[in-house]
Parts: structure tokens; sequence; C-alpha cells
């Protein structure tokens, strides 16, 4: 069953009474291209979140990582973004089937400023792009093309809250529930936590690439 609230913001102009509206500086730091400041944040970034949506508006965001540039700049309004071995849901391919509008955030750890951009996604196959996308001369099955809506770097302050980069606990690997326990737990699968982990990490160790 849903939670009920008593104060719900419901419309724009009660959002703006809080909130107030963004300054000129916020706006006209959005663009619609890649320019030479996102390229190079591209170029060292070996994280990022896509996010999508179904034709239904269900959303998924989506983490992709690689070694840092594995996102490449075609042109100034496409990016090409690989597809790993996976689990094979393909939410975001799912998605984009159905709705090729997504966004992208970029981090790069050590730095407090993040980079988002937006636009229409397309699944893509041609051979010189999975080329360029390769990785120790394994080529990807398929890519996301990404043409460009808007970009902007984001500010830092997020990542100055959380402290992301500042304060790692050396112990959080220990406290956090373990990808095997969830697993068994959500799918009341007939398996102990550790055939689970072991199923896991044999899959970590074959099937990066």
């Amino acid at each position: 069953m849903k939670r009920k609230f008593e104060n719900i913001i419901t419309s724009e102009e009660e959002l703006r009474e809080i909130m107030g509206h963004p300054s000129e500086l916020v706006i006209k730091k959005s663009i619609d291209y890649i320019d030479e400041n996102c390229q190079l944040f591209i170029e060292q970034s070996p994280f990022i979140v896509i996010s999508s949506s179904d034709k239904n508006g269900n959303f998924d965001a989506s983490p992709k990582g690689d070694p840092p540039g594995f996102v490449k700049v075609l042109d100034k309004k496409t990016l090409a973004i690989p597809d790993r071995l996976g689990n094979r849901r393909a939410d975001t391919f799912m998605n984009i089937l159905q709705n090729p509008k997504v966004g992208m955030i970029f981090l790069i750890p050590g730095v407090k400023e993040t980079l988002r951009i937006s636009g229409e996604a397309q699944i893509v196959k041609d051979k010189k792009i999975l080329e360029l996308l390769a990785h120790k001369n394994k080529l990807p099955n398929l890519a996301m093309i990404l043409h460009v809506e808007e970009a902007f770097l984001h500010c830092a302050k997020c990542i100055i809250r959380s402290k992301l980069w500042a304060d790692i606990d050396k112990n959080a690997e220990q406290k956090a529930p373990t990808l095997a326990k969830s697993m068994v737990d959500h799918g009341k699968l007939d398996k102990t936590y550790k055939e689970m982990d072991e199923i896991i990490k044999k899959d970590e160790d074959t099937r990066l690439y």
C-alpha cells in the first residue's frame, strides 16, 4: 500500500515558492553539445550512471564502469558507450527500444564536480564503433549511441555533503549486505550464501569482457 502524506507539492508555483528560481549563471551553464570541458571530463571518467524509462514511465538507473575514457566522443553531438558483459537483463536497452530519452552522470574519483548529459539514444552494432570501443582486443556486442541534447557540469555540493571521496570506510564492505545474500533472500533460492558468492566471484573472474 502506498503511504499517504498530508503536505504534498502538486504545482510548479508551490515548488518555486519554497525553492526559488535558478540564477542566470546556472541557466547559462547548460549547452547542447560536447565542448572541450565536457570532453576532458569524459576522458577522465571511469564510471557513469545511465537513467532511462520505458513507455509507461517506469525508470531504471544503471551503473557502467571501465577504464577512464571508455565513453568515446565521436563528435560534438555524439557519444558512444560500450555494452560489456553483464547479467543480460538489458534494462537500459529494453527501455531505449520503447523510449530513447536517457540521462547520464559522469563521475571521476577525487573530483567534487560531476558531468550531466542527456539526449536521445540508439542501440548499434556498427563494426567501426565496436572496434573503437574494444578493450583488451575484445569488442562489445553492442554499443549505445547518445545524441546529445543537454550537457553541463554539476556543482560539488552533493559530493561535499556526502564526503564521498573523503571519508572512505575501510570496513564498509563488511557492513553492507552482500550481493550473494540479497540474491538468495530476494529470489528465495535453494542455495547457501557461500554457494551464491562463489557463483558471483566466478562470473566476475571470467565475464568482465
